[in-house]
């Protein structure tokens, strides 16, 4: 059953906290390792009135949710209460032998993390509060702790990461960001093997700045050359600069350290209280976008410019800055080739069709976005039967004012 079921079954005694022991965990929690999270979970749940407290955390390709403590079992995103919670963001009771767990979510801002599975005798109202409570505060401490933790980092991996992987991945952001007015969520393909493309996104104030790359090459050259260029925008971009000039920082760097590579990809920044979207689009595949569940044929369209890092006499003299204004509710979509290029058995392309149509229905289907491309980032997998022969990058990003409200991943909504 659901939180939202009827509270008959919900009754229990006394349900007063040692406050003092909590302030002391609360305290305490602040300088434990990682690997000491278990234990304190366990600790905090008791003195907050409820049983034994189970972190799990989701690995890369968000399979599978991993426990901190390693004596336990993964458990399936996808067929699971906890994975339910999970995908749903929302918390979930379930009734065992053992007595019952409470399921909740591990979110931080928009970001889904995992769950925390609280083992309850009868848990009442006041309870569940608790196990919230609960789960806020080791979406925090994960949050926190995962900066400096190589632990952390290993227990959501299934396998070994390429060093090209490796370095790209020390620079991403966290999947999903998001406000009250926007929530923007990526996801990219092969987890353990990517090298030459990659996704940014930032939420300054109002405005939200994403942008998504596809480096020439698949090695290490790649990853350094995606690497350098995430580096000047975000240079660019935190000392003030426009779109123009994030652009144009990228196009300096990467012409002056890296003068034999280059990458295409989309720059876009989106004013999240009027709904204004400006992108430069710098020889990539256009963005799309979605409006009342079907695609605006060419909305997003621009005429064409050169790829990113370009020198000497190929470099743009200047970046064509593209404008437009967002309905409430609007999606823009942004890939990389190898989306689309992806061929089943038979050699029939994944195609921008069934692509853009996965979307649609995924979200008329009420999913939040970051399940959306968990789901659809799998379905790409799958067709491929797991042999990407490109990179695959996804980022999708939703202007949801206040009047329409956000399906970001975050229980009642983003903050």
């Amino acid at each position: 059953m659901t939180v939202s079921d009827p509270p008959h079954a919900f009754s229990g005694p006394d349900t007063a906290v040692d406050e003092d022991l909590l302030e002391k965990l609360i305290i305490e929690a602040q300088s434990a390792l990682p690997f000491e999270l278990p234990a304190l979970a366990n600790r905090c749940a008791s003195a907050l009135g409820l049983d034994t407290a189970l972190v799990y955390l989701v690995d890369l390709q968000q399979r599978l949710l991993v426990p901190l403590d390693e004596a336990l079992r993964p458990l399936p995103v996808d067929r699971s209460p906890a994975g339910w919670a999970y995908r749903t963001v929302s918390p979930r009771v379930v009734n065992g032998d053992d007595g019952v767990t409470v399921w909740t979510p591990l979110v931080d801002g928009a970001e889904r993390l995992g769950v925390l599975g609280v083992r309850a005798v009868s848990p009442d109202r006041v309870r569940l509060g608790r196990c919230r409570m609960l789960s806020h505060l080791f979406a925090m401490l994960v949050t926190s702790k995962r900066t400096y933790s190589d632990w952390l980092a290993g227990r959501t991996r299934t396998m070994s990461m390429g060093l090209p992987a490796e370095m790209l991945r020390a620079f991403l952001p966290p999947h999903t960001v998001g406000s009250r007015r926007c929530v923007s969520t990526a996801v990219l393909e092969p987890a353990y093997d990517i090298a030459g493309d990659a996704f940014d996104h930032s939420v300054v104030k109002n405005v939200l700045h994403t942008m998504i790359l596809d480096s020439m090459g698949h090695d290490l050259a790649a990853g350094l050359s995606t690497s350098v260029a995430m580096a000047a925008a975000r240079n660019a971009r935190r000392g003030g600069g426009d779109l123009a000039d994030v652009v144009g920082a990228v196009d300096q760097a990467l012409a002056r350290w890296l003068p034999d590579h280059f990458c295409t990809g989309v720059v876009c920044r989106l004013d999240a209280e009027t709904g204004v979207l400006r992108w430069v689009n710098c020889g990539h595949p256009p963005p799309l976008l979605i409006r009342a569940e079907r695609v605006l044929a060419g909305a997003l369209d621009s005429p064409p410019q050169p790829p990113i890092g370009l020198a000497g006499l190929l470099a743009p003299a200047v970046r064509q800055v593209h404008e437009t204004v967002l309905e409430p509710g609007d999606c823009v979509l942004l890939y990389t080739d190898g989306v689309v290029e992806a061929r089943d058995a038979d050699g029939a392309e994944f195609g921008l069709d069934r692509f853009t149509d996965f979307i649609i229905r995924s979200n008329a289907a009420g999913q939040h976005p970051a399940e959306v491309l968990r789901l659809l980032i799998h379905a790409v997998l799958d067709y491929q039967r797991d042999q990407l022969r490109d990179d695959v990058t996804i980022q999708l990003f939703e202007w949801c004012p206040p009047a329409v409200g956000p399906r970001a991943a975050v229980p009642g909504g983003a903050p």
